[in-house]
């Protein structure tokens, strides 16, 4: 290099280089720096020499140097590059990384130096350099650029060089102290390194948050509540299956918190951080590793003091790593902060663990409404309603549902919804890549292949279940089975919610379903479940003394569900018997809450697979079940017919009563004498067999016959006598039949206390034990009282609320006293007056109307009555 002061004038090219870390690797080699510094002035010297370079300033480990051509500055760093990268050093480690930059602009030196912003804009561009780049401004790329244009380059050394130069645009950035943004440009040559951080400006980007491709939809609450969590704990992890949100949702928070962190927020995934950990963060942040110095120790010293966030992502990809990475920044950072995502809590000290909630309804349902339009090409399909019940189906996942926006292509959103008992299969498709957002199944896979042996196992257990379950269902699954459990909760494969209780989303059980059918134990587990299911049958049917219980369905509401996956089992592999049992205590289940023809057709299956060497006793409960649940009176005759010959071919007086008593004992508009002597046989019949009880369905219909014909003193009688009857009768007793119909006798004779008395005591225990249609019937028969004691509103405000819940289970029996009652109340009250009242009860609720019911006074209480008050003194 030329030791000339001739400096340059008009259109001059500056450069600056410093050696990165020159700090620290003199601390290193200690005496040896000497060396390394000398000989890396030496190689700087012998390359910039051969392109006309004069040295302005050598300090230390800096050098100035002005150039009167932009082509033979740039020729002279790649040059330089190559040489320092080749020349033989001391050591490995000892490499000294020279950064260097060069901007071109007019000046005219003034002695032996230079007044002029120019040259402060060069040595700007180099401090944005890191070790081993050559960076250039604008100025210098449009310079070269134009060589290349007017003349091809320079002719001599430089135009050797340059020939395999490119110039890479590497973006707008704000030099410090400049208030324009400078376009720099990274000089690409052969045997340079290409690969660097983004460059070190001073007024660098204060994240790197990605720019989202869609957009951010709902989750509000949870970003105001994850913000808050973030402002008070060093260390939150957002926890949750995947495909939950748990990404999308820690940026929007880094986002909402960019003005408390002056430091920046840094996200970084275990899953892409190929070169590790620290590396990736220091990437993030611009800071080059050091040669023979931990990545980590580089980042210590650069985040000691600054006050930021670091979002560690899927820290499930490398859950000893990122939790290593986050107790030491943690731990030597002490203004820095840590939000981590992932399937598992890191389990470090101080931790607090946030798991992300399924999204709210109005929020999945916005979701899926926003992707749905952008499916459709932006239509918006007018079908909200459909939508509405697909997003509802979807659990609140954020995966399911950006998958199912893009199947509304193909299919309707109700058709879509209606095939979502296997999800894994409507949302799917064959062509899905491998990455774990790309399907349902990938996602899933994901999870499962990081569970212990005892934790997969027990995951596909406990996926026949149909609902979430207790401990001891957990228990019941197999040894060890509290510590898979902890496991399974851990990466959130199962979902601890108020009970405690153990839920599995409807994905993760169809995942676990088809984990379970390969692993070829289906059999074993179903069997298991169909065994729990008879268990937890006897313990809601038996008392601890031995005693059938009262049927309550009330009681056997949280197991139904499971009885039916289990009678669906039994009615296609599983044990015949066990499915009879379970489809007897489902039978009052079905006719309450609808269903029967599901129930139908497994009993059909079942009794089907009894074949012809069946117990006797076994197809008549079976047909007497079938008879039970259908209303086609050709299809009940028939089973009834059955039930009658596989009684009597049993020898089972008990069945023979029930199959003769639903034969012959017919209530409808038609009953006559035929009816009452058919009552009494089947009355006499039971008597004579010692089964007096299987006749009370007999003795109610000829007491309601008795009303009809307003033979209230017979049908009080007979009433009063049933009583021990239905007694004796556990899934009958709780219907309280007696009371009621004794409540009906007594509001044809006006007697309104003891129909209160009656129908309150009927109300109360159908109410209690579940029968919710019975419980509308005692409802309106409290209407008619409220009536006839002279309160016309209420009463029609109560037949409002009993009809609208009663529904299609209207009784016929009754139907057409209730309409006689209601042609009365609106004669009494006007058609407007009537309308309104009843439309209040209908809008009312069927909870609420229960309530103003059973508030209605007493007939003691009203006026002072004179019995209330002897009975009180």
């Amino acid at each position: 290099m030329s030791r000339r002061l001739e400096l340059p004038s008009g259109l001059v090219t500056f450069m600056f280089t410093d050696i990165e870390g020159s700090t620290r690797l003199a601390r290193m080699l200690g005496d040896t720096y000497r060396d390394v510094l000398n000989a890396h002035r030496s190689v700087l010297r012998a390359a910039l020499s051969d392109f006309g370079g004069v040295e302005l300033l050598t300090e230390g480990d800096s050098f100035f140097v002005a150039f009167a051509d932009a082509d033979a500055a740039v020729a002279a760093c790649v040059e330089a590059q190559r040489r320092l990268a080749s020349h033989d050093w001391p050591r490995a480690d000892a490499v000294p990384k020279v950064r260097m930059g060069l901007h071109t602009g007019r000046a005219t030196p003034i002695g032996t130096e230079y007044a002029s912003a120019e040259v402060h804009r060069a040595a700007r561009v180099s401090a944005a350099a890191h070790g081993g780049q050559v960076l250039c401004s604008a100025a210098t790329a449009l310079a070269v650029t134009a060589t290349y244009a007017s003349a091809g380059p320079a002719g001599g050394v430089a135009a050797a060089t340059l020939a395999t130069v490119d110039l890479l645009a590497l973006g707008a950035f704000r030099l410090r102290g400049f208030d324009d943004d400078e376009q720099l440009y990274q000089v690409l040559a052969p045997d340079l390194e290409r690969d660097f951080p983004r460059p070190r400006t001073a007024e660098a980007p204060r994240h790197n948050l990605p720019a989202e491709h869609s957009s951010f939809v709902g989750r509000q609450a949870e970003i105001a509540e994850l913000t808050e969590l973030v402002s008070h704990h060093r260390l939150v992890s957002v926890v949750g299956p995947g495909g939950s949100g748990k990404t999308r949702l820690s940026l929007a928070a880094g986002e909402q918190v960019l003005k408390a962190y002056p430091g920046g927020v840094w996200s970084i995934d275990a899953v892409s951080a190929a070169g590790g950990l620290p590396t990736a963060l220091a990437a993030a942040l611009g800071l080059r590793p050091e040669p023979g110095r931990p990545a980590i120790e580089t980042l210590v010293e650069e985040c000691a003091e600054r006050r930021m966030l670091v979002i560690l992502q899927t820290c499930d990809a490398a859950p000893g790593l990122t939790a290593a990475l986050a107790h030491r920044l943690l731990a030597r950072c002490r203004r820095l902060d840590v939000l981590a995502t992932g399937r598992a809590p890191l389990g470090l000290a101080g931790e607090t663990v946030w798991r992300i909630p399924p999204m709210a309804p109005a929020d999945a349902f916005a979701l899926l409404r926003d992707r749905a339009a952008a499916a459709r090409g932006g239509r918006d399909g007018g079908d909200d309603e459909q939508l509405a019940e697909l997003a509802a189906r979807l659990e609140g996942s954020p995966l399911a549902i950006e998958l199912a926006a893009g199947r509304l292509r193909l299919m309707p959103a109700d058709l879509l919804a209606r095939r979502l008992d296997d999800p894994l299969g409507a949302l799917d498709n064959d062509a899905c890549g491998e990455g774990r957002h790309d399907s349902l199944r990938n996602n899933l896979e994901w999870s499962y292949r990081s569970l212990g042996s005892r934790a997969a196992e027990l995951l596909r257990r406990l996926a026949v279940f149909a609902g979430p379950v207790d401990l001891a269902t957990v228990d019941w699954c197999g040894e060890g089975a509290l510590s898979a459990l902890s496991e399974l909760a851990d990466k959130s494969l199962i979902e601890v919610v108020p009970g405690p209780r153990y839920r599995m989303s409807g994905l993760v059980r169809a995942y676990a379903l088809r984990r379970l059918a390969t692993a070829g134990d289906e059999q074993a587990v179903r069997d298991r479940h169909l065994a729990w299911s008879l268990e937890t049958l006897t313990t809601v049917a038996v008392d601890t003394d031995g005693q059938l219980r009262t049927l309550s369905l009330t009681d056997l509401g949280p197991y139904v569900a499971e009885w039916q996956t289990a009678l669906r089992w039994a009615s296609a592999g599983g044990d015949v018997r066990s499915g009879l049992r379970l489809a007897g205590a489902l039978n009052p289940w079905w006719r309450e809450h609808g269903g029967a023809g599901e129930g139908r057709n497994l009993l059909a299956r079942l009794y089907e697979r009894l074949g012809p060497d069946a117990d006797p006793a076994e197809l008549a409960q079976a047909y007497l079940i079938h008879a039970d649940l259908t209303d086609d009176r050709d299809e009940r005759d028939d089973f009834l017919h059955r039930a009658e010959r596989a009684a009597r071919r049993a020898s089972d007086p008990a069945l023979l009563v029930r199959a003769l008593g639903g034969k012959r004992v017919r209530l409808d508009e038609r009953a006559d004498e035929a009816t009452e002597r058919s009552c009494r046989s089947v009355i006499a019949q039971a008597e004579r067999a010692g089964v007096a009880t299987e006749a009370l369905p007999a003795v109610l219909a000829l007491a309601e016959l008795f009303w009809r014909r307003d033979a209230l003193t017979e049908a009080a009688e007979l009433l009063g006598a049933a009583r021990q009857l239905e007694a004796g009768r556990p899934e009958d007793r709780g219907r309280r039949a007696v009371d009621w119909l004794l409540g009906m006798v007594a509001l044809r004779r006006g007697d309104l206390v003891a129909a209160h008395d009656h129908l309150v005591v009927a109300l109360r225990s159908r109410l209690r034990h579940g029968f919710r249609g019975a419980a509308a019937d005692a409802v309106a028969a409290i209407a008619v009282r409220c009536a006839l004691g002279g309160d016309p509103t209420s009463a029609t405000v109560l037949f409002g609320g009993a009809e609208a819940a009663r529904g299609a289970r209207r009784t016929a029996s009754f139907g057409a006293f209730w309409s006689a009652q209601q042609t009365a109340l609106r004669l009494a009250l006007g058609d407007a007056a009537f309308d309104a009242a009843y439309a209040d009860g209908a809008n009312l609720g069927f909870d609420r109307i229960v309530a103003m019911a059973l508030a209605v006074e007493h007939p003691d209480l009203e006026d002072g009555a004179a019995r209330f008050a002897q009975i009180a003194r």
